[in-house]
């Protein structure tokens, strides 16, 4: 039994090719781990603000120091990381856009990332305070870009890499769906991604 976080970030709905993946993913981990929980955000239907003035303003007042107001703009914030801090797994649904990762899900992970709460800072540097779970990215492209001319292009995976193991999440699978948009490729992109899954 597992916990599991699915985060997905299209704008296709149903269509949505890395949702799709990604629901493959999760049905995997179901088989693996009988009565598991699924937790999902769609970060379509429910995106989170951007972070602001009053957002940066209240993390850096200390939680028995803040006003009903500065608790009122972390809510949201505050109930990302949990969910994120409960989730023993977690499955990244996003659509490669403009050679990066989708605008909801970059202001998600800015607001889960809370110093004190999912890193800490030391004597030796910022430190993950996540670690233990399972990570997998289900990314959709409409090109290549894993290997060949355009992988230089590719600025989703190295970054959200980044970003997940500088809160602790170093345990990262990554499955892509590559070429959607090309002739010959699109129409089995999909189901080879699938076939590679391992959990």
């Amino acid at each position: 039994m597992a916990n599991l976080l699915h985060i997905t970030a299209s704008t296709r709905g149903g269509a949505s090719i890395s949702t799709q993946l990604g629901k493959a993913i999760i049905a995997r981990l179901e088989e693996a781990h009988p009565g598991s929980t699924i937790t999902t955000i769609d970060l379509e239907q429910q995106p989170l603000a951007h972070p602001d003035g009053a957002f940066t303003k209240a993390i850096f007042i200390p939680e028995e120091n803040r006003t009903a107001e500065e608790k009122k703009v972390l809510e949201a914030s505050d109930q990302a990381v949990a969910k994120l801090i409960a989730a023993d797994v977690i499955v990244f649904s996003l659509p490669f856009i403009n050679f990066g990762i989708p605008s909801t899900l970059k202001a998600w992970l800015d607001t889960v990332n809370r110093a004190g709460i999912t890193f800490a800072y030391t004597a030796e540097g910022p430190r993950g305070l996540l670690a233990g779970k399972k990570v997998y990215i289900a990314l959709s492209s409409g090109g290549i870009y894993s290997e060949g001319p355009m992988q230089s292009y590719d600025h989703a995976v190295p970054y959200l890499k980044s970003f997940l193991s500088f809160i602790g999440l170093t345990d990262i699978a990554v499955f892509r769906a590559e070429g959607t948009s090309m002739p010959g490729i699109q129409e089995l992109a999909l189901e080879k991604a699938i076939a590679g899954i391992a959990v």
